[in-house]
C-alpha cells in the first residue's frame, strides 16, 4: 500500500499516456495499472552506478575545454558543483537519463540555451494613483465628494456649486455633438451651409435616377436623360464606380433613354462605352485581387498604376465639363474618341491578363512571356504609346525576376520555397567532385520544357555556370578574394536604357532586350566563370592531367603502353594469375610509366580488376583464347583532384576506358602475331623424298597471318594518326585560343573531344556491330596462332618419332644419336612448360589445312562486315563519314590479294 500511495498518481499517468484508455473502460485500466505496478515494484534491474555517471559529466568538462568551448566547460563545472548541495536518492538516475538523451553535446551544446533556465524576472506593478484608488473605492460615482465649497465668509450651501454635474452635462453634451456630427447626411449639410434650395436643385437633378417610367399602352416608357448625364454616368462606369445606367457587370439598363435621340443611336452609344468597360474588366480584376507572389505582386502593382493614370485622364474630363473654360460642343462620340488612345494600351494590357487567367495553373512567370510578345507586337504596329507602356511594365516585371537570378550569379545561393525560379538545389549533399554536375539542376516541366520564360533560354546557360562557379569558388575559398576586386556596375535594366537609344530605333524589341540581357549577365557571369577556368589550370594542373591521361589511356606514348601491355600479355600467355592481381598490376603500370618526363605522376597511378568481370576470368585458358573475357576487366586509376573532374567526368574517364581496352585488344592480337611458333623445318626433310624441305600447310598459314597483322596495323595506324592525334592537337589549340575563356567553355570543348573519339574509333552505339566483328578479328588471330602451335607440337611429336626409329635401325653412332634425341625431347618440354600448358584450342578431329581454310573463310566474312556496317554508317554522317570510309578503304587495300 506504501508503494502505491507513493507513486499511484504517476502509474496512473503512464497508463493514461500509453494506452490512451478513456475512463469509463475502468476495468482494462485497472487492469493495465496492476500489472505496472506488479512490474515496478518487483523489478530485478539495479540501480544506477552514480560514481560512473558523475565521471563521465567530469568527461564532459575535459571534452568541452579540448574543443575549445571553456566556457561551455565553467558552466557545467559550476552546475555541477552547486548540485552537491542538492542531492536526493533519484538523482543519479535522472542524470544517467539525461547522458542518454544527449546527441552530441560537444558539438551542438549552445551556451545561449541555459537563458531559457532563468525565470523572467515579473514586471514591477504600476503605481498606485489617486484615480485608481477612486474607481476601486466608487469615489468616482459620489457626487458630494466633487462639490466645490466657497469657504470665505458669507457663503452658504446654497452658493455651492456642483462642478462635477456641470463638467459631466457639458462631456455629455459634446459626446452627442460629435455623434450628431458624425452621423450627418448631405442634408445637414446643405441646409445649414448654402440652404434648402440648394439641396432641392441637387435632388431634382438626380432625380430621373428613381423614376419608373411612365406605362403607355401596356409598355413601360424611357426614362429620358440628358447627354451630360449619359457621359457622367459612362465616365464613372469606365472608372469601376457603381452606376444607374450601367449594371455591376458593366452592361447598359434598358430603362433610360438619351434625350433627342432614337433608340438605336442611344444604345449604340450605351454599349460603345459598354464595350470600353468590359475591356478594362480584367485590369479592375487583376488590381481588386490579394496576391502572394511577388512577380504576380509586381505587376498587379503595374495595373493599377496604369488603372491610376487613365483615371486621372477620367478626372480631367469630368473636370472640363463641370467647369466650362471655353464654349466647346461635348459629344459621347468625342469623348470616346478623346479616350481611346489612352484605353488601346490599356486594351492591350487587359488581353493580357485575360490570357493568363483563361490559361489552367499559369506559372507566375508566365505573365513576364505573354508581355514579351506583346511588347514586340506593339513595336511593330507603331504604337509608342502602347510600346512604351507594355515595355515598362513587362521590365519593372521583370527587374523583380532578376532577383533571385541576381542571388545564385553573385552568391550562388537560392530563394528557399521561390517556385517561379528554374534552378534547384539538390536536398542531400553530394561529393565534391559531383558539385558542378549534380548539386544543381536546371528544372523541367512535365513535358521535358525548362520551367522558365522562353526569352531567356539562350542565357539559361550561362546563368546556370555563373551560379555553379561561385559554389565552386567558394568551396576552393576564393570567392572572398574575388569580391574584393569585382567593380563591374551592373547594367540598368530599364525602359530608357533598354529602348530609349535612337539610333537604334528601328531595332526590335527582342534584339534590344537580348543585347541588354547578355551585357547584364555578363557584368556578373565573367569574373567568376574565368576565375574558376585560371584556377584550374594554373593551380590544379588541368593541362598536366589531360597529357597525362592522354598517355595512359589513349597511349600517345607508344614504347610505355607496349611495355605495359606487353607485361600484361605475357601473364597472359603464361597462364599466371598476376594479371588480375591489382597490386602486381598496378606495379607494372607504375613502372611502366615512370620513364615519362613530365605529365605521369606514378604515385597517382593504380590498376584494378572489375568485379563483374572478375567472374568470366578464373578460366585461365579462356582468358587467353580471347580479347573479350580479359581485358576488358582491366582498369586502371588516375587520381585526380576534385576541381579538375569538373572538366573531366566520371563519364569521360569512362570513355578513356574504353579507348585503353580498344586499343589494348589490338595490342593482344598484333602481339600474338608477331611471335609465331614456326614448325621445325629440319626434319621436313626425312619425310618422303629426299630434297624436299618445304611444308605444303605454311603458305596458308603465312597469306592469313599477313592480313590478319594488315588489318590489325592499319586499324592501329587509323586511331593513332587519324583519330588521336588530330582530336588532341584540336584539344589542345582550342584551350590555347580559349586561355581566358571561362570553365564552361572548356568543359564543353573536352566533352566534345571525348565524344568526338570515341565516335570515330568505332566505340559509338551506332557501330556496335562493326565493333563486335573487329573484336572477332582479333579472336581469329589468337586462333590461328593456337592452330599453329597444335600443328607445331604434332609435328614435334612426329619428328621426334621417326628420329628415334631411324637411331634404333642404325648400328652408328647410337649414343650420340640417343643423346641428341633427349636434349631435343628436353628443350621441347621445357618450351612447352614455358608456354604454361596446354594450349586452349580444340580442333574436334579436324586436319591442320581445314582449320586455315574456315579460319580464312571466317576473316573474308568479318572484313565484308566491317567495310560494309562502316560504309552504312558513314552515310548521312558527312562529319564522320570521311574517316569511316577511309578506314574501310584501308583495310580492303591491302588485303586484296
Amino acid at each position: 500500500m506504501a508503494f502505491l500511495a507513493l507513486h499511484g498518481a504517476l502509474i496512473d499517468d503512464l497508463v493514461e499516456a500509453v494506452t490512451g484508455i478513456p475512463q469509463t473502460q475502468r476495468q482494462q485500466r485497472f487492469a493495465f495499472r496492476d500489472f505496472v505496478a506488479r512490474s515496478l515494484q518487483s523489478h530485478t534491474f539495479t540501480r544506477t552506478n552514480q560514481f560512473e555517471v558523475r565521471d563521465r559529466l567530469r568527461g564532459f568538462e575535459e571534452r568541452f575545454s579540448v574543443a575549445g568551448r571553456d566556457a561551455l566547460a565553467d558552466a557545467l563545472t559550476q552546475r555541477l558543483d552547486a548540485l552537491e548541495h542538492h542531492q536526493t536518492p533519484t538523482t543519479p538516475e535522472v542524470l544517467h537519463l539525461l547522458l542518454e538523451l544527449a546527441d552530441q553535446p560537444v558539438q551542438k551544446a549552445k551556451l545561449s540555451d541555459l537563458d531559457a533556465l532563468v525565470q523572467a524576472e515579473e514586471e514591477a506593478p504600476p503605481p498606485l494613483t489617486w484615480r485608481d484608488i477612486a474607481r476601486e473605492d466608487g469615489w468616482k460615482n459620489e457626487r458630494d465628494i466633487w462639490r466645490f465649497i466657497d469657504y470665505t465668509p458669507g457663503s452658504s450651501d446654497e452658493d455651492e456649486v456642483d462642478l462635477r454635474s456641470e463638467a459631466s452635462r457639458e462631456s455629455s453634451t459634446s459626446a452627442s455633438s460629435a455623434a450628431d456630427d458624425y452621423h450627418r447626411t448631405a442634408q445637414d449639410v446643405a441646409v445649414k451651409q448654402q440652404g434648402e434650395e440648394l439641396l432641392r436643385q441637387v435632388q431634382d437633378a438626380q432625380a430621373w435616377r428613381h423614376k419608373p417610367g411612365a406605362e403607355a399602352d401596356g409598355k413601360r416608357q424611357k426614362v429620358f436623360i440628358t447627354t451630360t448625364q449619359l457621359l457622367r454616368e459612362a465616365l464613372f462606369m469606365l472608372a469601376g464606380l457603381p452606376t444607374s445606367l450601367f449594371d455591376s457587370t458593366g452592361k447598359p439598363i434598358p430603362t433610360y433613354q438619351l434625350n433627342g435621340v432614337s433608340w438605336e443611336t442611344h444604345w449604340a452609344l450605351v454599349m460603345s462605352f459598354a464595350e470600353c468597360g468590359n475591356r478594362l474588366a480584367p485590369l479592375r480584376a487583376v488590381a481588386g485581387v490579394m496576391e502572394q507572389t511577388p512577380l504576380l505582386q509586381v505587376f498587379q502593382d503595374c495595373v493599377q498604376r496604369a488603372l491610376y493614370q487613365f483615371d486621372l485622364e477620367l478626372s480631367r474630363v469630368q473636370a472640363r465639363l463641370v467647369d466650362v473654360q471655353q464654349d466647346d460642343v461635348v459629344t459621347p462620340m468625342s469623348v470616346l474618341q478623346e479616350l481611346e488612345p489612352k484605353l488601346t494600351p490599356l486594351t492591350a494590357l487587359a488581353d493580357v491578363a485575360r490570357r493568363v487567367r483563361l490559361e489552367r495553373n499559369p506559372h507566375s512567370f508566365r505573365y513576364l512571356e505573354v508581355l514579351f510578345k506583346v511588347v514586340g507586337l506593339a513595336q511593330f504596329q507603331g504604337s509608342r504609346e502602347m510600346y512604351q507602356l507594355l515595355g515598362t511594365i513587362f521590365l519593372d516585371c521583370f527587374r523583380v525576376y532578376l532577383k533571385p537570378i541576381r542571388l545564385w550569379m553573385e552568391e550562388g545561393k537560392i530563394v528557399p520555397g521561390d517556385r517561379s525560379f528554374f534552378i534547384a538545389e539538390s536536398p542531400t549533399k553530394l561529393p565534391l567532385h559531383q558539385v558542378w554536375k549534380s548539386q544543381f539542376n536546371l528544372l523541367r516541366t512535365p513535358e521535358g520544357a525548362l520551367h522558365a520564360p522562353k526569352f531567356l533560354k539562350p542565357a539559361i546557360d550561362r546563368i546556370f555556370t555563373a551560379g555553379k562557379s561561385i559554389v565552386v569558388l567558394k568551396l576552393m575559398g576564393q570567392h572572398e578574394a574575388i569580391k574584393k576586386h569585382q567593380t563591374t556596375t551592373e547594367p540598368s535594366m530599364d525602359f530608357a536604357t533598354v529602348c530609349g537609344h535612337d539610333d537604334f530605333e528601328l531595332a526590335p524589341f527582342s534584339e534590344l532586350f537580348n543585347t541588354a540581357f547578355q551585357a547584364w549577365i555578363q557584368s556578373k557571369h565573367h569574373t567568376a566563370a574565368v576565375t574558376l577556368g585560371e584556377l584550374l589550370f594554373r593551380s590544379y594542373g588541368l593541362a598536366q592531367d589531360l597529357e597525362a591521361l592522354q598517355r595512359i589511356y589513349l597511349m600517345s606514348d607508344g614504347s610505355q603502353s607496349e611495355a605495359f601491355a606487353s607485361s600484361i600479355f605475357r601473364h597472359l600467355d603464361a597462364f599466371s594469375s598476376g594479371w588480375k592481381d591489382r597490386f602486381t598490376l598496378t606495379e607494372m603500370a607504375q613502372e611502366a610509366f615512370s620513364s615519362a618526363v613530365g605529365g605521369v605522376d606514378t604515385y597517382r597511378l593504380s590498376a584494378s580488376i572489375d568485379a563483374h568481370s572478375i567472374v568470366a576470368t578464373k578460366n585461365p585458358s579462356a582468358a587467353r583464347a580471347s580479347v573479350r573475357v580479359a581485358l576488358p576487366a582491366i582498369r586502371l586509376h588516375y587520381h585526380l583532384p576534385w576541381p579538375v573532374q569538373i572538366v573531366i567526368t566520371d563519364e569521360s574517364l569512362q570513355r578513356y576506358q574504353e579507348l585503353f581496352t580498344f586499343q589494348l585488344q589490338a595490342r593482344r592480337a598484333l602481339h600474338v602475331l608477331r611471335h609465331p611458333i614456326l614448325p621445325l623445318l629440319r626434319h621436313e626433310g626425312h619425310v618422303g623424298s629426299s630434297g624436299r624441305g618445304k611444308s605444303p600447310d605454311l603458305a596458308p598459314y603465312y597469306l592469313l597471318r599477313t592480313k590478319l597483322l594488315w588489318f590489325c596495323n592499319t586499324l592501329l595506324t587509323y586511331l593513332t594518326t587519324l583519330v588521336l592525334a588530330p582530336a588532341v592537337d584540336r584539344l589542345r589549340a582550342e584551350l590555347r585560343r580559349d586561355g581566358n575563356a571561362d570553365v564552361d567553355v572548356v568543359v564543353a570543348a573536352h566533352a566534345s573531344f571525348v565524344g568526338r573519339v570515341t565516335a570515330e574509333a568505332l566505340l559509338g552505339e551506332e557501330l556496335k556491330g562493326v565493333r563486335e566483328a573487329v573484336l572477332d578479328v582479333f579472336d581469329l588471330a589468337i586462333k590461328l596462332e593456337d592452330a599453329q602451335r597444335v600443328e607445331t607440337g604434332r609435328r614435334e611429336k612426329e619428328a621426334r618419332e621417326v628420329e628415334r626409329l631411324v637411331m634404333v635401325s642404325s648400328p652408328y653412332k647410337k649414343v650420340g644419336l640417343n643423346q641428341g634425341a633427349k636434349r631435343r625431347r628436353v628443350d621441347v618440354e621445357e618450351e612447352g612448360d614455358a608456354d604454361g600448358g596446354e594450349i586452349g584450342m580444340d580442333d574436334g578431329g579436324k586436319e591442320y589445312k581445314a582449320v586455315l581454310r574456315e579460319l580464312h573463310g571466317e576473316f573474308e566474312r568479318l572484313l565484308v562486315v566491317v567495310a560494309s556496317g562502316l560504309r552504312s554508317a558513314a552515310r548521312g554522317r558527312a562529319e564522320k563519314a570521311a574517316k569511316w570510309e577511309l578506314l574501310a578503304e584501308m583495310l580492303e587495300v591491302g588485303i586484296k590479294v
